[in-house]
């Protein structure tokens, strides 16, 4: 039992690059336990009709919590880390896991909007037990190609429901941003060839406006304002340009950078999410990357957080016995290419 003087709560996120947020997951289930726990499901993936996808390759990835108690025993432990899912240019599947016995739940929590995590509980890890948990997923991913027939895709007049999160606010995307709607009205006003080069040209125009410049995290009007900001910024301005534009949109979170999808119909009303590299080199409608997805989305709610968060990072949290802090480590490496 844990005296009221020792009793504090050591909570720990992950230093990810992104942190973001919204949507509600269901609990791990009471019987739940790390002996009958089932193993990552597969999820259907996105029907498209339009989309190339070529040239796949297969990566393995090791992922999961290594917990350095540090001398001291850490009680009521909750731990979190996201894990890739199906995207229709992925496929995931589960090789092996390695539970540590002093794991009493897990289960994998799907969040609406694109991400999925692992959530375990841990009553009570003694100090010096460091216990373990890991995962050896495999991705397999393509590389996408531009259509050839983009001339008849439109911009949607109805979505459904759950589309429509791609058209509203975001944690430092703020599509409705005095600075964003003014820059907007400049393609509504416009004509083009179709709205495949009307999304092309606020593509166009975001590259030239932002220069990429490594620093601090800044929202999408920010980044339109000063003119510069890296992979983030810019992917985050193009998203809110085209939300302002009544174009649905949403970033993509892979290892070490993030780009943005925008959604397009058919005639008949069918449509795909298409890809395009904000920063680096130009692709637009392409995507010419074999780094794993990791999550689509970037308006999240999660029961750690209060607010919402753009990116579903890993968390840790316990009571300790003593003065000292563990060390939770969270592993996402690649073991083979």
């Amino acid at each position: 039992m844990i005296s009221p003087s020792t009793r504090r709560v050591f909570i720990a996120a992950s230093c990810s690059l992104w942190a973001g947020s919204r949507f509600a997951f269901p609990a791990i289930a009471e019987d739940q336990t790390a002996e009958d726990a089932s193993p990552i499901p597969d999820v259907e993936a996105e029907s498209t009709t339009r989309i190339v996808y070529d040239g796949a390759r297969t990566q393995r990835w090791r992922i999961g919590l290594k917990l350095e108690t540090n001398g001291v025993t850490c009680n009521d432990i909750l731990a979190t880390f996201p894990i890739p899912m199906d995207w229709p240019e992925q496929k995931v599947t589960m090789i092996s896991q390695e539970i540590d016995p002093s794991v009493n739940r897990w289960d994998v929590r799907e969040l609406s909007g694109g991400a999925r995590q692992v959530v375990l509980t841990i009553p009570r890890a003694i100090r010096g037990s460091d216990p373990e948990v890991m995962f050896l997923i495999e991705v397999t991913r393509s590389r996408v190609l531009t259509p050839e027939k983009v001339d008849d895709l439109v911009i949607p007049t109805k979505l459904e429901s759950n589309m429509k999160i791609y058209l509203g606010n975001s944690p430092y995307i703020d599509a409705t941003d005095g600075r964003i709607r003014n820059a907007a009205k400049e393609f509504q006003t416009t004509e083009y060839p179709n709205d495949w080069a009307r999304v092309e040209a606020i593509y166009d125009w975001v590259r030239e406006k932002v220069e990429y410049v490594e620093g601090d995290i800044k929202s999408a009007s920010q980044a339109l304002r000063d003119g510069k900001g890296d992979c983030e910024e810019l992917t985050s301005l193009f998203v809110a340009m085209c939300r302002a534009n009544r174009i649905p949109a949403r970033m993509v979170w892979i290892p070490d950078h993030c780009y943005p999808e925008f959604y397009l119909e058919d005639a008949k009303g069918v449509g795909d999410w298409f890809p395009c590299q904000a920063a680096g080199t130009r692709q637009f409608g392409s995507m010419d990357e074999y780094r794993p997805v990791l999550q689509k989305g970037d308006r999240f709610k999660l029961p750690e957080k209060r607010q919402v968060v753009r990116y579903v990072a890993e968390f840790f949290r316990c009571l300790p016995e003593g003065k000292k802090d563990p060390k939770p480590i969270f592993i996402r490496e690649a073991i083979d290419n």
